[in-house]
């Protein structure tokens, strides 16, 4: 049974809200009571765009095709107000159970880029709400790399926000005429920023969305921005009530801290678990990566009626899709063709950077689409996930170490086709390239032909095994059917078997 206690109507919340923030200014200015990130909420920043001049397009890394050859259309628009930074009196615990009180405040101009379909009647009421990542030194959106096809076939909105000041700088270097506007005031304040977005997306669904009306506002993020929205969860959603539900993909072990210089210093601890009274479903996607060498495995901890952890077999924090293949898939059914071909004969390099072994071509973006659906399942109708076996992993030794199958590929966890009737050996680990980021890619080791005969004599054998691994996937409800649809189709016109 749902047991879950259903918010007050949106009208009556916004009317509560407009008479705390009336009462809030008023004893502002009798000097009794400081802003806080709440008032700030209710008034909500300024929303102005879109944006245009400069050099003309918006500065993102995210995917690269035409979007209105898919039926969507992007804009983007600036967002100014005042934000909040948090403190706390006590210090913060690995349970998640963090009690947090306004800090200070400060003026902020960021901006979000919106994309959404362009006929209306094509929204399913659901928008995601994407902290950008900013771990390259700019902008880049991997969730909508990693879903967009999920997101796009479905007609979700997806709203990228410009949270920390990084991501702003990078933007108003690249298009000092575009971005002349923006300013912030550091990352102690992204938080609040990140709840006035959301906020935002409400209350000027108007002008953000061109009139589409949301229905369910989900937050979501991966890598750096999982770090900072598991502090975000833990210590701001208790007292924002933004977002109906959060992705968090690839965290790590730690948290992101809670407020920084120039502001005081509030760390979190070296492991952080999740709250486990979220008054909202949360559900995490972790990859094998991010167990081993982001230390993860120390923070992990059950499921519950809010909570659900996947961890996906075969995967790495960084991979083939992401960096190479996924910002010009139009959701077609080729690269499903091409990523099976890659498990084959995988890359090294990525834009910008070589590592020393084959990076992983694993399947994450396949179970993060699965992910997406199960997300909005759970939030719209009260039905969570199914609960997910962990990846097995031998604590007996020196250091803790997967489980692996007599193909080398890890146990336990979400099976995939890739790992269940795979080609070759997918792993979060073992990449020895010293370049930036290698280590996070994982790698592939491709089976030699004797090995892939051995294991289908024929090619309908193949096709047969990839085809019952891949529908096993979709019964469990982590891979969708209609990448179901393309991944056996890519095996049908494959030349792997016999």
């Amino acid at each position: 049974m749902n047991t879950r206690q259903q918010p007050p109507p949106r009208s009556r919340r916004r009317a509560v809200l407009a008479v705390v923030a009336s009462t809030c200014l008023f004893l502002g200015f009798l000097g009794i009571l400081a802003p806080t990130s709440q008032a700030a909420a209710a008034v909500g920043p300024e929303v102005t765009g879109p944006v245009t001049g400069g050099n003309g397009a918006v500065v993102l890394q995210g995917t690269s095709f035409d979007l209105g050859s898919v039926g969507y259309t992007q804009s983007e628009f600036f967002l100014s107000g005042a934000a909040t930074s948090y403190t706390s009196a006590a210090p913060l615990g690995s349970d998640g159970r963090w009690d947090v009180t306004p800090a200070s405040t400060a003026p902020y101009t960021t901006r979000v880029v919106m994309n959404r379909p362009s006929n209306p009647a094509r929204f399913n009421g659901t928008v995601v709400v994407e902290w950008l990542n900013v771990s390259a030194g700019l902008d880049a959106a991997p969730e909508w790399i990693y879903t967009h096809n999920e997101l796009i076939r479905e007609g979700y909105a997806w709203i990228g926000v410009s949270a920390q000041a990084v991501g702003v700088s990078a933007a108003k270097a690249a298009d000092p005429v575009r971005y002349a506007a923006l300013s912030h005031p550091g990352d102690s304040y992204s938080y609040d920023i990140f709840s006035q977005a959301g906020q935002a997306v409400r209350d000027s669904a108007a002008t953000i969305l061109g009139g589409l009306h949301p229905r369910t506002v989900l937050a979501e993020g991966e890598s750096q921005s999982a770090f900072r929205l598991t502090t975000y969860i833990n210590a701001v959603q208790p007292l924002a009530h933004t977002y109906d539900g959060f992705l968090v993909h690839s965290r790590a072990g730690f948290a992101a801290a809670l407020s920084q210089a120039p502001q005081a210093d509030v760390p979190t601890p070296a492991v952080v678990r999740f709250r486990t009274d979220t008054d909202v479903p949360v559900l995490t996607v972790q990859t094998e990566t991010d167990l081993m060498l982001l230390g993860y495995l120390a923070a992990r901890q059950p499921d519950t009626g809010r909570l659900r952890f996947w961890e996906v077999a075969g995967t790495a924090h960084a991979d083939d899709y992401v960096a190479n293949v996924g910002a010009a898939d139009t959701g077609d059914g080729t690269v499903s063709l091409r990523e099976l071909g890659a498990m084959l004969d995988p890359p090294t390099a990525t834009s910008g950077f070589s590592c020393a072994e084959a990076i992983n071509t694993g399947p994450a973006h396949y179970v993060l689409d699965g992910a997406q659906h199960a997300l909005r399942n759970w939030v719209t109708t009260g039905i969570p996930p199914a609960e997910t076996p962990r990846l097995q992993v031998n604590t007996s030794g020196s250091a803790p170490a997967f489980v692996l199958d007599a193909n080398g590929n890890a146990t336990g966890g979400i099976r995939t086709p890739a790992v269940d009737a795979p080609v070759a050996a997918l792993s979060g680990l073992g990449q020895t390239g010293t370049a930036q980021f290698c280590f996070l890619f994982g790698t592939t080791t491709p089976f030699t032909s004797a090995k892939l005969a051995a294991l289908y004599p024929t090619h309908a054998e193949f096709v047969r095994q990839w085809a019952t691994r891949t529908a096993a996937a979709v019964a469990a409800g982590t891979i969708r059917p209609a990448d179901a649809a393309d991944l056996v189709k890519a095996a049908a016109r494959s030349a792997i078997g016999g």
